[in-house]
């Protein structure tokens, strides 16, 4: 698209705004007062009501994260910590490129320099894990019995080792015996697993702090996950030194998913707003919606994010920069690991999971020998058009994150002139430019996507109620009113 096509798309998306209110409940219009119980029975006109719901919200939430260790070269303590854990055996989690580089390197130096620690080495993680590649790591590691844990990657190899871990200790559970509901049973999990120390090599995932796992379910085309605190690490590794080997390509989509861990857990449904409430503390999901705790995390490693990413895009070399967003990283894994994520995180697991049969788009810069849109990417290309939708649950909120895309304060007038009901429009254009400038897709155009694939991508977001559940504004996911939000939100993320 031209810089004159899309600066016309510019005003006249913020011409409709200051006509018309950007509200998905349609007929709200800017004079007068919002109700919004109102709002949200006209959103939901095929949905039950909320305050008939027979059912008792939320009432506490938890914080939950791994311990974590920070600084310059704190990778090479990690035999020792498995000594001093007296382990018997560790499994050793990584992938065939990571297992070339010097992180991989220093960690087996570490468990080498440790005469009676003992471990064996796993380096068949793929990039975005699948099924069939969980199986296989679950089976070699049922196989080891190993009494300890390490791995070292990014949020690919962390995840699998968190499967493999919890599948040695259930021998004989299936797989989708702990994949989240609606796909797998999503059982709680009631036996101790064993220790589990992460070591990142990307600044994204924040995989080192949360109980979360996520795979590809290539026979339905979407990724999907467990997610229990359960299966969090006893200790993350955050070592400045371990990113500095990736590419540029990777820095970004890894910081794209720091970006959006922020900006979901921030505008997610308040914890005391997440229904039903659950019978058993263990029932309690690690995923609960905003509060207080996770809040502060999530609004610092925005900050951080959308100052030092940029910086990192313009200079891979930036040291200040990489360790900034390592340590962001790991803060927004804090946050969302406690709040979760929704809306971008939700449409993008088929958009990843669809590309693999249909565009077959090859992103640039990541040495694999299949299709891949990697995942900060997937979940950056509908977040313009996400986070419009949902600005009026929380204008407040929404008005916090634009200050922070234009480097300001949320009393700047520039800010407080805004209206309400225009936030969502500013806000998709500050996205919009922020993206552009780290050379992100303009849309799901730009990797092959076509009208034609808008139903099968609602289709594939449907089933991820562990995320959707607590998108603001959405109504009945599952039902007419939340097919017909997805479908607007994907047409528009088309193209910007």
């Amino acid at each position: 698209m031209s810089s004159a096509g899309a600066s016309r798309n510019v005003i006249r998306r913020l011409i409709s705004a200051a006509q018309h209110t950007a509200c998905p409940c349609h007929g709200c219009r800017t004079g007068g007062a919002h109700n919004p119980i109102h709002a949200l029975q006209q959103m939901r006109k095929y949905a039950t009501p909320v305050e008939s719901l027979p059912v008792e919200k939320e009432y506490a939430f938890e914080v939950a994260a791994a311990n974590l260790r920070f600084g310059e070269g704190v990778t090479r303590e990690v035999g020792m910590d498995f000594k001093n854990m007296n382990a018997r055996k560790v499994a050793v989690f990584t992938d065939p490129n990571v297992a070339k580089l010097p992180p991989a390197k220093m960690a087996i130096q570490s468990l080498e320099a440790q005469q009676d620690v003992p471990f064996v080495v796993y380096d068949r993680v793929v990039a975005e894990p699948t099924e069939e590649s969980w199986r296989d790591a679950i089976a070699w590691a049922r196989q080891q019995d190993c009494s300890h844990f390490l791995a070292v990657g990014g949020g690919s190899v962390m995840d699998t080792a968190k499967a493999a871990n919890l599948f040695t200790v259930y021998k004989d559970a299936d797989l989708f015996d702990f994949i989240n509901a609606p796909v797998g049973q999503g059982l709680p999990i009631r036996e101790k697993l064993r220790p589990l120390i992460a070591v990142p090599t990307t600044a994204g995932t924040g995989s080192e702090t949360t109980g979360t796992a996520i795979l590809d379910i290539t026979s339905m085309a979407f990724k999907t996950g467990i997610s229990n605190r359960a299966m969090k690490p006893v200790l993350g590794i955050v070592d400045t030194l371990n990113t500095r080997t990736c590419s540029r390509e990777l820095h970004i989509s890894a910081g794209l998913d720091v970006l959006f861990h922020s900006l979901e857990s921030y505008t997610a449904i308040p914890y005391n707003e997440r229904i039903p409430r659950p019978a058993n503390p263990i029932l309690r999901p690690a995923y609960q919606g905003s509060n207080p705790v996770a809040d502060i995390f999530s609004m610092w490693a925005l900050r951080t994010t959308v100052k030092h990413l940029p910086r990192i895009a313009k200079n891979p070399g930036d040291h200040e920069s990489l360790s900034q967003m390592m340590l962001a990283a790991s803060f927004a894994g804090i946050g969302f690991g406690n709040a979760g994520v929704h809306l971008c995180h939700g449409i993008s697991y088929p958009i990843s999971g669809l590309n693999k049969k249909g565009p077959k788009y090859k992103y640039p810069g990541y040495n694999v020998d299949h299709p891949i849109i990697p995942h900060g990417v997937t979940v950056a290309l509908p977040a313009p058009a996400v986070f419009q939708f949902t600005a009026p649950s929380s204008p407040d909120r929404h008005r916090e994150a634009l200050a922070i895309f234009r480097d300001t304060s949320p009393s700047d007038p520039s800010i407080t002139a805004i209206p309400d009901n225009a936030i969502g429009a500013h806000l998709y254009e500050a996205i919009a430019r922020f993206l552009d400038g780290l050379g992100v897709p303009r849309g799901l155009k730009a990797v092959g996507y076509s009208k034609a694939d808008i139903p099968a991508l609602v289709e594939g977001t449907i089933p991820q109620r562990r995320v959707l559940d607590l998108a603001p504004g959405i109504g009945d996911v599952a039902g007419e009113d939340g097919r017909e939000h997805l479908t607007r939100i994907i047409e528009n993320s088309m193209e910007y």
